[in-house]
Formats: structure tokens, sequence, C-alpha cells
């Protein structure tokens, strides 16, 4: 992917339940209580899967520089104030054909080590995560979802996400998808 401050290659490695990260800080006790104590649960249960950004070669998870978690989700009917604002969003496909749902990939966690921040790795993980499900897309889906603070939403934004409503402004999070569909497949 890219290189740390000491020239080392990173790569992304999926951690699996019996995997335990005995250090990181991104500098939001709830994400880095995440990755420390509840990400082999969440594995194990099938909730959702950890993947960390780390020096090549670090077995024993280190020197984790950013890490994401990814579930299964959905768009539905039901995520909407109204079924106007439903059927605005529906038209954006071909098929005419309206579903209750659209399949998703939810970000449930991602987060930075506090060393790292300010240099794109955020911004250069959701265009991995993106690519992710371009290249190799095997269960069928067209949206990446995100339940954002309200501090990160301008980050997610930037990056190309929307939000669903416009009601949640001013919840504690936000509701924002990306639809994969306007990135070109390559």
């Amino acid at each position: 992917m890219k290189e740390n401050n000491n020239n080392n290659p990173l790569v992304i490695t999926k951690l699996t339940e019996s995997e335990v990260v005995k250090a990181f800080d991104c500098g939001d006790a709830d994400l880095n209580d995440f990755i420390l104590r509840e990400s082999p649960l969440y594995r194990k249960e099938k909730l959702a899967v950890t993947y960390v950004l780390e020096e090549q070669n670090d077995t024993k998870h280190e020197h984790i520089v950013a890490f994401f978690s990814l579930a299964n989700d959905r768009i539905s009917i039901s995520d909407f104030d109204s079924k106007t604002k439903y059927n605005r969003f529906s038209r954006k496909f071909n098929n005419r054909k309206r579903l209750k749902s659209y399949p998703a990939v939810k970000i449930g966690r991602i987060g930075v080590r506090v060393s790292e921040k300010g240099k794109g790795l955020g911004g250069a993980l959701l265009d991995l995560i993106k690519k992710y499900y371009i290249v190799d897309n095997k269960a069928g889906c067209r949206f990446i979802t995100v339940d954002a603070y309200a501090a990160a939403v301008p980050f997610y934004i930037n990056n190309g996400f929307m939000p669903l409503n416009d009601e949640d402004i001013n919840d504690p999070t936000r509701l924002l998808y990306f639809d994969l569909n306007e990135l070109n497949e390559d």
C-alpha cells in the first residue's frame, strides 16, 4: 500500500478470531477498545471482519498503523424519512424494479494511529475498500455505508459519501453511503 515513517512496506492483514492486538491508539477510546478487545468477538460471532494496516512481517501486530472493520448491511426503505425520498433514491437503478432494500457493506469502525493522522491513510483505506468491492464483488454489493460520528462526517463527505437523510443532521452519528456505481471498473 504505502510506507510508514521508517520506510517499511505496509500491508493489509485480516485478523482471525484468535489474533489479539495488544497496543493501538487512534485518540478515540471507543475505537481503541474495539480493536484491542471487541474485534475478536465480532469475528468469532461472524458479525464483522477486522483488517489491520501494519508493517510487513509484523506477525504479532505490534506496529499497527490503522484498522477497519466491515460487516454486511443494506439500505432499506425503513432508513428513509419518507417513501418519496426512498423513491428518489431508488431511481438511480437501471432496473425500474423497486426493491425494499439494496445490498451494502458497512464500515463498522476505522481508526488511524495518532502519529499517522493527517497523512492521507484514512482516505487511502476508504479507496481500498471501494476498490475491493468493485474488483472482487462476490455477493453483489452496491453501496458502502457508515454510521459516522458527527466530527467524522466531513471526512466521509470529502471521500464521496453522501447523507441518506437530512433529518439526522444534529444526531451524534449520521448514516452516510457511497454508491459503488460511481467508480469505473478497471
